[in-house]
């Protein structure tokens, strides 16, 4: 080898110092990999065994009473404090790490759907209840069940990494996601109130949820990712007549037509839907007691969805126009009544691109970061005032289709379970890689 000047050999040496230590960091991050894989394939079984039990027995919003407890013992056999019947029926778990650091939260709702579950399941639920006064089947028809079931499953994962955690980990068990039954509140909100989110103060809240899309894929986006969800009463009136006789009355059904059809030209033709999309949908309509009998009136209900606050005004007013110009012009009149729901999902960008490493590493890089979704959630109760980040899991069948999976909400929702290994590593990854990076953040 021929001589070599001092500053080279001393760059070369600085080199295989630099290659070295990228080798070793590379080798760490494997064995920690590795590590977090197999304490989650331990816990795996546990988790599909709570899931089906949850599946089985499912409960209708604020009435999670068994599955409170199951979830509140196992906790408390972690060594975790525990606090209960938050919001009601609501958990929560705190899980203090063996070193200081800041508090992260991690969210999973509990409720069922009045669905009558229609499947071949050997755990399908025939349990019955009552709601809005009338029975109902009970069913896990948005898969809570499978979100307690992984945020449990997070928890004795974590629990056995207690040692060497940098901070705090809560667990937010919440009931009513789907919202509390007619005169009661519950869900989110109440758990902010009532403290959920302090003692400790938490500085970031995580929460899945699980969607038809390909089994194990996690699905996001910085900024607005589901929209705020608000409730549409019209009431048309008319004037009863015979219904041979529709010229010496105002028929509130032909109204209640032209305003269904004219509501739509609001999304399609008065919106600007390059900014953010919307959807106004007519849910219901009820109108008439006979057949030859025009009504006096006609109630009609339905959703309004948007990403945008300014748009979400401006719809409201627009609708509010329609209907009752429609209405007067044929010498009826149109009430609109619009109950502000649930607001709009918005994860916090900052946070979001410095977890999306993370997501990605849980996801095995399957990931989707643009990810939009009409549906709406509660979840903004917690993030009014503190970052979070809101992940979709997808749990389809292998080899079927987004289009050919049922929905969330119907009667045939299907949660491929082999998926769950994912959304445990997703939860589990947040909370450390969270506290890590806080830990090392002046």
């Amino acid at each position: 080898m021929p001589h070599l000047p001092r500053s080279a050999r001393a760059a070369l040496l600085g080199t295989a110092v630099l290659s070295l230590t990228a080798i070793s960091a590379s080798a760490q991050s494997k064995k920690g990999t590795d590590e977090l894989d197999t304490r989650i394939a331990q816990v795996m079984s546990k988790v599909v065994t709570w899931r089906r039990d949850f599946h089985e027995h499912p409960e209708l919003s604020n009435s999670e009473k068994r599955t409170a407890k199951i979830v509140a013992d196992h906790l408390r056999a972690l060594g975790l404090d525990v606090r209960e019947g938050v919001a009601g029926t609501g958990v929560i778990g705190i899980l203090k790490g063996g070193k200081p650091g800041k508090v992260v939260a991690l969210r999973a709702d509990m409720d069922a759907l009045p669905v009558t579950e229609e499947s071949d399941l050997p755990f399908k639920s025939t349990v019955k209840a009552t709601f809005g006064g009338q029975a109902v089947g009970v069913m896990h028809a948005c898969g809570h069940d499978s979100h307690t079931a992984m945020l449990m499953g997070a928890a004795e994962v974590l629990a056995g990494m207690r040692a060497s955690l940098p901070g705090t980990v809560k667990f937010i068990f919440q009931p009513a996601e789907e919202g509390a039954p007619p005169g009661e509140r519950g869900g989110a909100a109440v758990m902010v109130e009532q403290g959920a989110l302090e003692n400790p103060h938490v500085d970031a809240v995580f929460a899945l949820h699980v969607w038809p899309e390909e089994a194990g894929k996690l699905s996001y986006k910085p900024g607005a990712a589901m929209s705020a969800s608000d409730q549409l009463k019209i009431v048309v009136r008319g004037r009863q007549t015979h219904g041979a006789q529709p010229w010496r009355g105002v028929d509130p059904i032909v109204l209640s037509a032209e305003i269904v059809s004219a509501l739509q030209t609001i999304t399609a033709r008065q919106t600007d839907i390059t900014a953010a999309p919307a959807i106004v949908t007519v849910g219901t309509i009820n109108g008439g007691v006979r057949f030859n009998i025009i009504p006096d009136s006609v109630i009609m209900t339905g959703t309004i969805r948007t990403f945008d606050d300014a748009m979400r005004k401006d719809i409201h007013m627009r609708i509010a126009r329609t209907a009752e110009k429609i209405a007067e012009a044929s010498g009826g009149s149109a009430t609109v009544t619009i109950t502000l729901g649930g607001s709009i999902v918005w994860n916090d960008p900052a946070l979001t691109a410095q977890m999306a490493p993370t997501i990605a590493k849980a996801a095995g890089g399957k990931v989707n970061s643009n990810a939009v979704w009409m549906p709406s959630e509660d979840f903004p109760s917690f993030t009014k005032n503190t970052p979070g980040v809101y992940l979709f899991l997808g749990v389809n069948k292998a080899g079927v289709a987004v289009e050919d999976a049922p929905a969330n909400h119907s009667t045939k929702f299907f949660v491929n379970e082999d998926a769950m290994p994912t959304g445990v590593k997703a939860l589990v990854s947040l909370a450390t890689d969270f506290l890590a990076s806080a830990k090392t953040t002046p």
